[in-house]
């Protein structure tokens, strides 16, 4: 296993100032996704832990030994790293077979022949591939191309493991294949995994922590369940969840050690035990409340804290329904289970629990109240 520290990075490319004053450890045994949209920065954080690229300024350690020193303009070559790549394209010999593929990186290590064999046997049943080991890559389907490719990345035993978009190329079906297969591969192995994607239900998925990138910079590294039930600021709230958080307009005070809070579905009163150690304006503030589509309980009949909303629209999709509801001049989305059917410009009522409920700073955009995570299993 390996624990890597970036400190301080700076990437440039030209006049591009892609990563940004980069902090991040990876500890020992993670399976961290780099998330975040197209340019973020995330591959580029990928290719300085490679080796394929050197940052302008920063340093970066693995199990505590410097790998980077930009200031004195040392970089380790990426054989000193302890590290295997795998690449969005997979990168198979074409013409060895999945048996010869897996061999290549072993071969140039000089294992003995009984090390080796045992090595690529092991692969091949990690993977679920051995039936293939004697077939070329042409013959085989993107998905079974991708299980050869982690195959011969995990052989050579890397401490780390770095993973470039590997699932893209696959359709939807193959990706929740292989990300079951690399959520067991992880467990298996134990190996630290580094997982570069845009796609936000592979990271929180697989992931054992996230760092979610905005333009070069961190907004947030977290476990998969913190960063969906309390993103940092709105950037991070709106980027996570499909369909996205709610997010309805309302005014806030803060006064003896209580948040008041009010919207237009309800009045609210916070603790402090349950807030940020973001700094909050003085007086009266315009603030967001967010909440996600599922936390939204739809009931037919009134009920003591029930609110009562309009049905703008209704969309059933086949396990689930999504529901676009309006209360004053704030639209929302509630998604239930199964398939429900509500007649538009209907009034049904609805239940918020208000500790999963955030709220956040319409100014600074920052968190400043968080969702409760104890009764989540």
């Amino acid at each position: 296993m390996s624990r890597i520290e970036l400190k301080h990075v700076d990437k440039f490319y030209g006049d591009n100032h892609v990563l940004k004053d980069l902090n991040l450890t990876i500890e020992d045994g993670d399976f961290m996704t780099l998330l975040g949209p197209s340019g973020c920065g995330k591959t580029t954080t990928l290719r300085i832990v490679s080796g394929l690229e050197q940052p302008q300024n920063g340093i970066m350690t693995i199990d505590g030994v410097e790998m980077i020193n930009a200031a004195d303009a040392y970089y380790a070559e990426p054989s000193k790293r302890g590290l295997n790549l795998v690449f969005q394209s997979y990168a198979l010999w074409p013409h060895m077979t999945v048996r010869q593929n897996i061999e290549f990186g072993l071969k140039i290590q000089k294992l003995s022949k009984t090390e080796m064999d045992k090595r690529v046997k092991d692969g091949l049943e990690m993977m679920r591939i051995g039936q293939y080991a004697d077939r070329y890559p042409n013959e085989l389907s993107g998905g079974q191309q991708q299980r050869v490719a982690i195959a011969r990345a995990v052989a050579s035993n890397p401490k780390l493991l770095l993973l470039d978009e590997p699932l893209s190329n696959l359709d939807a079906r193959l990706r929740i294949d292989m990300r079951s297969e690399l959520q067991r591969l992880h467990k298996t192995l134990g190996t630290t995994i580094i997982y570069v994607t845009h796609d936000q239900t592979e990271a929180l998925t697989m992931s054992t922590k996230i760092a979610l990138y905005r333009a070069g910079e961190l907004s947030q590294v977290a476990s998969p369940m913190e960063l969906y039930m309390n993103p940092a600021n709105l950037e991070a709230a709106d980027f996570i969840g499909n369909p996205r958080i709610n997010l309805i307009a309302g005014k806030a005070e803060y006064k003896n050690d209580k948040l008041y809070v009010h919207t237009n579905l309800k009045d609210y009163v916070f603790d402090k035990k349950d807030m940020t150690d973001q700094a909050l304006p003085s007086g009266t503030f315009d603030i967001l409340a967010a909440l996600r589509p599922e936390q939204i309980t739809i009931v037919d009949k009134d009920f003591p804290d029930a609110i009562p909303v309009k049905v703008y629209a209704n969309q059933p999709a086949g396990s689930e329904t999504l529901v676009s509801l309006q209360a004053g001049d704030s639209d929302f989305i509630a998604k239930t289970i199964g398939l429900r059917y509500f007649d538009i410009d209907s009034t049904v009522y609805i239940h918020i629990s208000p500790s999963k409920i955030n709220i956040y700073d319409a100014k600074s955009q920052n968190l400043i109240k968080r969702a409760s995570l104890e009764d989540i299993g």
